[in-house]
């Protein structure tokens, strides 16, 4: 991902993002500086311009000629996630609550859609987490395992490599580089493989029966690397 889809991911369309870019650099421009410089037709550059403005990632600066400048990036972004963070509590007070899911089979696609359930699932966890995956993705859930940890619960890792994380119990096995399975609470299981970002498949459920033989097929894999 570069930065003009970042950008795009906080609702600027390509057009803005790559105005809101290239004003980072210049510091100030006016409509026809900018659509000079973009490559953009004056016309959407004038559009763009003016939606970086409504959608605060841009000032207007009044002199001989109108000029536009960027809002710094931390700002812009904390602003729109402190906005965001509002729109998902009017949400949560006035949307219907839905009904709980009665241990159906759930499929997730994607590479990030999968690791926003792993991360979701960990920060819901009450009391204890089981995961097993490779050593190079179980970064990218450290802070939610050291959150974990810090509350005072149960963490175990099953990955290929040393993994140093206090508090947490950690196995080494030679698991599947594609592998990923998490087991929370003895209640909700995740178990998949990603083998690239698009095609990447995993499985979620809350069902009993499934949720017995992950836990049943975990804790035979912890005991043969206990006796190794």
């Amino acid at each position: 991902m570069d930065n003009v889809e970042r950008l795009m991911e906080f609702g600027l369309t390509r057009h803005e993002a790559s105005l809101y870019i290239l004003l980072t650099l210049e510091g100030s421009l006016n409509g026809y500086e900018a659509a000079k410089q973009s490559g953009i037709s004056r016309s959407n550059a004038y559009n763009a311009l003016a939606g970086l403005v409504d959608k605060g990632a841009a000032y207007i600066q009044e002199e001989d000629t109108v000029r536009y400048t960027p809002v710094a990036i931390e700002e812009f972004c904390s602003n729109k996630i402190r906005h965001l963070e509002q729109k998902k509590t009017e949400l949560k007070e006035e949307l219907p609550g839905k009904r709980k899911n009665e241990g159906g089979y759930l499929t997730i696609k994607g590479e990030e859609h999968i690791c926003d359930k792993i991360i979701d699932m960990l920060l819901q966890a009450e009391e204890r987490a089981y995961i097993s995956v490779y050593n190079e993705r179980l970064e990218m859930f450290r802070e939610y395992l050291e959150k974990m940890v810090s509350e005072g619960k149960k963490v175990v890792i099953i990955t290929n490599e040393p993994f140093e994380l206090k508090g947490a119990t950690v196995y080494l096995t030679q698991c599947k580089k594609e592998q990923i399975r998490l087991i929370t609470d003895s209640k909700d299981v995740l178990t998949g493989a990603i083998t690239n970002r698009y095609e990447a498949t995993s499985l979620y459920s809350s069902n009993n029966n499934l949720v017995e033989v992950f836990k049943d097929a975990l804790a035979n894999e912890i005991q043969l690397l206990k006796m190794q």
